[in-house]
């Protein structure tokens, strides 16, 4: 079992008003940043024991109608803002595939974690502006756009991995092909994303997280971000709403295959599932294990 000696939860905060979990979403009735509720959430998962807070102004789920990019900012700037002043001990991170983004929210707050779900492939400028700017960069698996994007069922199986199926053997193939890229870009700290739900089918979902332990080959860290998602409520006939339970099952099994990053709606329920998984892991008690 792995011994999980570094996880981090880092909360999910969206100024969005169609995140597919709407207790996520900071947006008021006229569509502007609702600061004090961001705040307060934010605070709320401060005091859970969060230690990254990801901050998106532009839905990413699958299907998620595009906002051009003065509006993202427009959404973005204030909240980042607001969460630089409150919370300065925190890791930010910005949810976007977008250079500019990148570039502006640096001017305004310095150093972050970017969280790409395009992995550098929706703005050719983006690896090279994480590269020079010398930022830790999340990349997520997902092919496609979110406006586009479909359950694919056309992963090939790779005749050099027989023992993996074809969608974990293409998604360990993507991370290889792109740590060359990163290297090239300059990027020196990149987190592995699988991408669960973008791009696969329910069945291809658990075939990668089943096999996921495989992926640590990449020689990355790993960020799962499975809170809530179709995988989990679609399986079992529920709404994002009701599969709290259930997604602190599949943290767990994600934890089991080597996940030190779990990106979560719920971040008290998460940091008991890694306590939980620690009182576990070799060496460590019940009383001396905490996040």
């Amino acid at each position: 079992m792995e011994t999980a000696k570094d996880i981090r939860i880092m909360g999910i905060l969206n100024l969005t008003g169609d995140s597919y979990y709407a207790p996520s979403r900071h947006l008021d009735a006229q569509g502007r940043p609702d600061l004090d509720a961001l705040l307060e959430h934010a605070g709320e998962m401060a005091a859970a024991g969060a230690d990254i807070l990801d901050l998106g102004a532009c839905s990413t789920r699958p299907g998620a109608a595009p906002i051009p990019e003065q509006e993202e900012w427009r959404r973005l700037e204030p909240g980042l803002r607001a969460l630089h002043e409150a919370f300065p001990s925190l890791t930010l991170s910005i949810d976007t595939t977008r250079a500019d983004i990148v570039r502006k929210s640096y001017g305004l707050v310095g150093p972050f974690w970017i969280n790409d779900i395009s992995a550098g492939e929706d703005d050719p400028a983006m690896l090279q502006t994480a590269g020079r700017l010398d930022l830790p960069y999340v990349a997520m698996h997902k092919r496609g756009t979110p406006q586009d994007m479909q359950e694919r069922t056309d992963y090939a199986p790779d005749p050099e991995r027989p023992e993996l199926s074809p969608v974990t053997a293409a998604v360990l193939r993507y991370f290889r092909d792109f740590g060359v890229r990163a290297e090239k870009a300059g990027i020196r700290d990149w987190i592995l994303d699988p991408g669960f739900g973008f791009a696969k089918t329910l069945p291809q979902n658990y075939d990668l997280l089943r096999e996921m332990d495989v992926l640590q080959e990449a020689g990355r860290p790993i960020l799962v971000g499975i809170s809530r998602k179709s995988m989990i409520y679609k399986l079992l006939g529920i709404s994002p709403e009701e599969a709290l339970a259930p997604t602190q099952v599949l943290h767990w099994a994600a934890l089991e295959r080597g996940a030190s990053i779990l990106r979560v709606h719920d971040v008290a329920e998460a940091v008991r599932t890694v306590r939980l998984f620690r009182s576990l892991s070799a060496g460590e008690s019940p009383v001396s294990a905490k996040k």
